[in-house]
């Protein structure tokens, strides 16, 4: 199998080299069980973090890097925008996601509590990867729907085109390769 090294946080990985169609792969980060690169990243993103009140990712890939930024930052509460309502979900809030990792139409919804948690608050987005922006504009409208102020949008990563966006603080750029 064909890998991308990659080398974020002072660390290197090799990520393997995915088919997402017959022009496009992608190298998977996976964040899930590599808890020396989570707390790294965790470490080299709170660096870059501007003041804030509270953080807020998207289920599932983002929510081991938002637990230990919270808690290498001695924060107690993050916000995780679910993949569908719960049934201890109150007064839920929806919007559609399209990600180039999923091949069909997504939603992420928060609850009541979490709309308080964030109205008139800092509210720093937090995410594994950005590629498309689908999974970022869908936290954005989100916190907007909330109330929140969005102070700032991280990821570890920035795929593609992505790196290159002034809007969004990452660790590393993540290539594309087109066939």
């Amino acid at each position: 199998m064909d890998t991308y090294k990659l080398k974020v946080a002072g660390l290197e990985r090799d990520l393997p080299i995915c088919p997402v169609n017959e022009h496009l792969d992608i190298a998977a980060f996976v964040i899930f069980g590599d808890v020396e690169l989570t707390e790294a990243c965790a470490r080299d993103l709170i660096k870059k973090m501007p003041p804030h009140d509270i953080m807020i990712t998207a289920e599932s890939k983002g929510i081991p890097l938002i637990h230990e930024m919270a808690r290498q930052s001695g924060e107690n509460r993050y916000i995780l925008a679910r993949k569908a309502p719960k049934l201890y979900m109150k007064d839920v809030f929806t919007v559609e996601v399209n990600s180039i990792t999923t091949d069909h139409k997504q939603i992420l919804c928060i609850d009541g509590a979490d709309k308080e948690a964030m109205c008139g608050k800092r509210v720093v987005i937090v995410d594994d990867v950005i590629s498309t922006g689908e999974s970022l504009r869908a936290l954005e409208q989100l916190v907007t729907a909330a109330g929140g102020e969005i102070v700032a949008k991280m990821a570890i990563l920035a795929e593609g085109d992505a790196y290159e966006r002034e809007d969004i603080i990452t660790l590393a750029p993540l290539p594309l390769f087109f066939k």
